[in-house]
């Protein structure tokens, strides 16, 4: 089945003046590097869409694949690794090899922000591309949120009110269209470091996912190294 990608920013988006910016300084200062607004990662056929917040400066907006690169990437797909949900090796750069199944991964926002993190009106103007991402994905079944700010805008994307679904980690949401909304806090290594999330609480979320969408393929092995 061919499917129709959703709109994505263009290279050199405009819509946000202060993180188009930012990325211009970027270039400059990480020439080598992707800078420019982050596509999404993995099939549009797949049943569950993983959000983050934004790209991180040496991560995603330097290799131009969501959470490679980073602190957050080598817990989320360890994760991943760990649940079915890729195959491969997680090397740390776009060229690694590494394959996703039944997950698709994109972000709140696409560009970098400067010091992570992105205004209320620059998350709100890159809603549309999240928008557009989840009515593009035709088997859809889950959303997983990774943070709050992810999570609200996935809420407003859906055109839902906010008390309908609470952010809350490990907190799972039905919803009337048959999606499920699921919540965890960031991977940051903020939020490890000082006990927020654990690798056990991590796990636990997707655990949950995997026993709900009844994914055969996805199963529990130690994460390939």
């Amino acid at each position: 089945m061919s499917l129709t990608p959703p709109a994505s920013p263009n290279f050199d988006c405009p819509l946000c003046p202060r993180l188009a910016g930012f990325r211009f300084e970027n270039k400059r200062l990480l020439p080598d590097g992707f800078n420019a607004p982050v596509p999404s990662f993995g099939d549009l056929a797949a049943p569950l869409l993983i959000i983050g917040l934004a790209p991180g400066l040496r991560g995603a907006n330097f290799t131009g694949r969501p959470f490679t690169g980073d602190y957050a990437g080598d817990l989320l797909y360890a994760a991943l690794l760990k649940f079915g949900f890729a195959s491969g090796v997680y090397g740390a750069n776009s060229r690694d090899g590494l394959q996703l199944s039944h997950c698709r991964i994109s972000n709140a926002v696409r560009c970098v922000p400067p010091q992570n993190k992105p205004t209320p009106q620059e998350i709100a103007t890159c809603r549309c591309f999240l928008s557009q991402e989840i009515a593009a994905m035709p088997a859809l079944r889950a959303l997983l949120c990774l943070g709050r700010i992810s999570h609200d805008s996935a809420v407003k994307a859906l055109g839902l009110r906010a008390k309908d679904a609470p952010f809350a980690h490990g907190a799972a949401h039905p919803l009337a269209n048959g999606l499920t909304l699921y919540d965890s806090y960031h991977c940051s290594r903020y939020n490890t470091n000082t006990g927020v999330l654990t690798s056990q609480m991590f796990d636990a979320v997707f655990q949950q996912i995997v026993t709900d969408l009844k994914i055969s393929s996805c199963r529990s092995e130690p994460a390939q190294t």
